[in-house]
């Protein structure tokens, strides 16, 4: 029997790509996003094997639209949360920050609860989120965007003990990439670029492993390891920037 995932957030980017290599591998796919043109492409490369359902993460009907695509889909072994937005905000623009919060917290929670319910009545189940670096530190230039990256990690681990404690079969991983080639970051000027295939490469590596944190690649596992070193009193007066 074929497995199944659901990839929530496979319009473009890493999820697309992430969706591409489940493809290739046999499985059942079930892509969400806000863009139906993107997902019927996405979906014509292999219309036996892959469902669509549009769907918005910030919006209160995101579950039900959630539980209809693992109908389609003939179930959910796996559940993958690619959505997420972050800006660079130096101006503190509010509808900026409430944005991202909004998908970036509201969206996740709902998602992830979502998925958590379906895993616990089925039994077992496998929940992975993208987070990002991002949320090892609070970075000035994306207040918003570092802040909810940091909740979702947290949330994780709680979603985690929480699995534990309920003596519940289900397994997480929270992804954690650095700077990646899509179309959330709007140019080439960051620093340690890395492109989304290879990226995707890795995020089923890690999903496969069952490995509980994944940072993308070795060079941020590095660069992670030396930020969580720095005192805060210092971090506070870097001029971090990309």
């Amino acid at each position: 029997m074929n497995k199944k995932i659901i990839i929530i957030g496979a319009t473009s980017g890493i999820g697309r790509e992430v969706a591409l290599i489940y493809i290739a591998q046999g499985w059942k796919v079930g892509i969400a996003g806000r863009r139906e043109t993107e997902l019927e492409t996405l979906r014509s490369k292999a219309p036996g094997q892959v469902s669509a359902q549009v769907l918005d993460v910030t919006q209160p009907d995101a579950a039900d639209k959630l539980h209809a695509l693992i109908e389609q889909t003939g179930g959910m072994d796996v559940f993958l949360l690619s959505s997420g937005i972050g800006k660079q905000n130096y101006v503190l623009q509010t509808d900026i920050e409430l944005a991202t919060a909004a998908t970036n917290v509201e969206g996740f929670i709902r998602m992830t609860n979502a998925a958590y319910h379906y895993f616990e009545k089925q039994g077992y189940g496998h929940l992975a989120v993208i987070s990002s670096i991002a949320g090892t530190k609070g970075l000035g230039a994306a207040a918003a965007y570092s802040a909810t990256k940091g909740f979702q990690n947290i949330y994780m681990d709680a979603l985690d003990q929480l699995a534990r404690m309920q003596k519940l079969n289900i397994g997480f991983t929270d992804i954690r990439p650095g700077f990646v080639a899509t179309p959330l970051l709007k140019d080439d000027s960051y620093p340690m670029l890395m492109k989304a295939t290879n990226v995707a490469q890795d995020i089923v590596k890690a999903i496969e492993r069952k490995k509980r944190v994944a940072i993308i690649d070795w060079k941020y596992r590095l660069l992670v390891f030396f930020w969580r070193l720095i005192p805060k009193w210092i971090w506070l007066r870097l001029p971090v920037r990309n």
